[in-house]
């Protein structure tokens, strides 16, 4: 790998410095980091919570549950292609035989 670049990010009014691998990288640490920002402002006008750690508690619950989701709907999309490819396959052996 190449050298690594050094950049420093904000989330929740903290700053946090980090050594990533590439421009994609930053953007993608920057873009994250805006995402949890936004949330954490969304979370502390929408339910009135100060604590910083609840915020943060409550935005990577958001996020995990987030992949979850998107993880199990991945896996029924999955599911049912395979399905629906099995039922073709078994149609295309049923019309050449």
């Amino acid at each position: 790998m190449g050298d690594k670049i050094k950049i420093r990010v904000t989330i929740a009014n903290r700053v946090y410095p980090l050594n990533i691998s590439s421009q994609n990288e930053e953007e993608g640490m920057r873009k994250a980091a805006n995402k949890i920002n936004d949330l954490v402002k969304r979370f502390e006008q929408d339910y009135a919570v100060s604590d910083k750690q609840d915020v943060l508690a409550m935005c990577a619950l958001q996020f995990a549950s987030t992949l979850e989701i998107n993880e199990l709907n991945t896996d029924d999309a999955v599911v049912n292609a395979t399905n629906k490819l099995e039922d073709l396959h078994q149609l295309l052996v049923e019309k050449l035989d």
